[in-house]
């Protein structure tokens, strides 16, 4: 039986700013198919605002259209498809953005974050099983990366789900799935920094922010955090960092040198920027490694110094989802947020209802808030 809902579906993208008066995203009731086998419903509690949604509204990042965007959110369990007994009705759960068929090359390998079908459904906007679930005045509606979580309702597959403890309040448990995962992932799964180790990260946005915590929690030291926002910065220092950078100081590079003895054992880039990047890439030691998570769009392209890739030994890694393996991570990352360790709750800028979703991505882009939390 079908079930209908609303959803913020993007129709058009490169709309013209503010987003509060062109409205690119428009909250309209849907229909959703019930589950099908390996699928489940889910009652959206609490959803992120993030870059990649913003991205694939600007236009830097094409996808298909109309989608039912949003990607980063927790909710309960009110329906299950055939085959799915490891879920119940009313679980709750945390959405990921990159399912995973459990059988491909990377999956065999313990790499699920690079599942090949779960990145070409994502791309297709389509459920893992090819499916399309949400439909608009009859015609189907585009899925964003398996979740499309700025809704009342979605439906899902089985394996972007996991399942957590019910007393987690969903606004934090919603951070989970995307800038807990990618950020503290990028340092802990990703670098693999230790204790003592110094890492930059540069760009404090949620994924910057969770970089820093990954980073103080795994005993870094130091930790210098680089932002164009004093606000960000400020608040970097509130989460443990001792070091601050102002990125738009002509001297910034020297600046983290200086406090890293000669740059940084790790450098992270969390802005989606290439010239980030390259200021990553000068803040790195020799023999140091730079790690970059940020998504800028597609035809961006960065020139590196062969010389001294080599003769210096340097490494340049991507992160994807902090190189994940959700059902391990999430219930690790979440024990240290009750121990005090991560305290993603400090990344909250507040929660506004699902009609200022517009207004809300005008804020993320003006770089006033780390996470807005949308309750349908």
């Amino acid at each position: 039986m079908t079930l209908t809902t609303r959803a913020a579906v993007l129709s058009q993208m490169g709309a013209d700013r503010p987003y509060a008066d062109s409205r690119p995203l428009s909250v309209q009731a849907v229909t959703l198919d019930p589950p099908g086998p390996g699928e489940v419903l889910v009652a959206i509690k609490a959803a992120g605002l993030c870059h990649s949604d913003l991205s694939v509204i600007n236009g830097d990042r094409p996808r298909p259209l109309p989608m039912a965007l949003g990607h980063e959110a927790s909710g309960v369990v009110e329906a299950l498809g055939d085959g799915v007994t490891d879920l119940a009705i009313g679980d709750h759960v945390v959405m990921l953005f990159m399912p995973s068929c459990g059988h491909c090359n990377p999956c065999a390998g313990g790499r699920p974050a690079l599942c090949e079908p779960g990145a070409a459904a994502n791309v297709r906007g389509e459920l893992l099983s090819g499916a399309r679930r949400i439909f608009r005045e009859g015609e189907p509606v585009n899925h964003h990366l398996g979740c499309s979580a700025f809704a009342e309702h979605a439906v899902v597959s089985r394996r972007s789900l996991v399942k957590i403890d019910p007393d987690l309040p969903f606004e934090e448990a919603a951070l989970f799935g995307c800038a807990v995962l990618t950020g503290v992932g990028a340092v802990v799964n990703t670098a693999g920094v230790k204790a003592g180790q110094s890492v930059v990260v540069i760009g404090l946005g949620g994924v910057g922010l969770a970089s820093v915590l990954g980073a103080l929690a795994s005993g870094a030291s130091p930790v210098v955090a680089v932002d164009l926002s004093e606000d960000k910065l400020a608040l970097a220092r509130t989460l443990g960092t001792v070091h601050t950078v102002n990125a738009a100081d002509p001297d910034a590079v020297d600046q983290v040198r200086a406090l890293t003895n000669g740059g940084a054992d790790f450098a992270f880039e969390m802005a989606g920027s290439v010239r980030a990047l390259e200021a990553a890439w000068k803040m790195t030691r020799r023999g140091g490694t730079t790690v970059t998570a940020g998504l800028p769009p597609p035809d961006a392209a960065l020139a590196v110094n062969v010389v001294s890739l080599v003769g210096e030994e340097r490494t340049l890694k991507g992160s994807y989802i902090g190189t994940c393996v959700p059902s391990r991570d999430i219930p690790r990352y979440v024990a240290l947020y009750r121990q005090g360790r991560l305290p993603v709750d400090r990344l909250m800028s507040g929660v506004i209802p699902l009609d200022d979703i517009n207004a809300g991505f005008d804020r993320l882009r003006a770089g006033e808030v780390v996470r807005l939390i949308v309750r349908p």
